[in-house]
């Protein structure tokens, strides 16, 4: 179980920004992996590989968990030790354009595993939740959905450390690997001026699924 921890330097965030990194974290977060199998599922040299384990590791982001003997050589193998949210204070002293390369790294993840997700049937289950709406607020209503969404994600946190215990005391009978994915972002207006407001918020229909990332890595 990958626990979270908030990134409160801007320093820090700046270091995990990068997309490569972004990304290797994303998949150590799932899976342990050498890289070597990183560099081989990038299409990327080993070398470059492993410079951004390095810095991965220098930051506590990934450990090390499993040496492998290869022809004379040891493969090393890293996972993520936590997962990784920035707060507040942090991502407003981070510079524009690490934060755009931030959220584009994220979005391409979120993509990717949506994508892989419903390839497999991931979203027919039928409490499974796909929704996409647009609305038009003021700063007290954007501040407590902002609120409400942060609180889902605390819960969300709460109850996989809850289901944690169980599926340990059950032989992980019964798991089901769920992803969630909430955003809240300015957007473009579809139709500009006043009037917007009057017009009802737009949401797919039926109950379908996500994938996750808070303001996070």
């Amino acid at each position: 179980m990958t626990l979270y921890q908030e990134l409160h330097n801007p320093a820090l965030v700046q270091a995990v920004a990068h997309p490569l990194r972004a990304r290797m974290l994303s998949i150590l977060q799932d899976r342990e992996a050498s890289p070597k199998e990183l560099a081989a599922e990038f299409g990327i040299p080993l070398a470059n590989v492993a410079y951004h384990i390095q810095v991965l590791r220098k930051l506590k982001l990934i450990k090390l968990v499993k040496k492998t003997p290869r022809r004379g050589a040891v493969e090393h193998h890293y996972r993520a030790d936590f997962g990784a949210h920035i707060d507040n204070e942090a991502w407003s002293a981070t510079p524009d354009v690490v934060k755009r390369s931030m959220v584009g790294g994220v979005l391409g993840e979120i993509g990717h595993d949506a994508n892989d997700a419903a390839a497999i049937g991931g979203f027919d289950h039928e409490e499974a939740v796909l929704t996409r709406s647009k609305y038009v607020l003021d700063q007290h209503a954007w501040s407590e959905l902002s609120g409400m969404i942060t609180d889902v994600l605390d819960r969300a946190d709460e109850l996989q450390k809850e289901a944690d215990k169980r599926l340990r005391a059950n032989d992980h009978d019964g798991e089901r690997r769920a992803g969630l994915v909430m955003m809240l972002f300015e957007s473009m207006p579809s139709v500009p001026g006043a009037d917007a407001a009057k017009m009802p918020a737009s949401r797919a229909s039926g109950r379908r699924k996500a994938s996750r990332a808070r303001a996070a890595v």
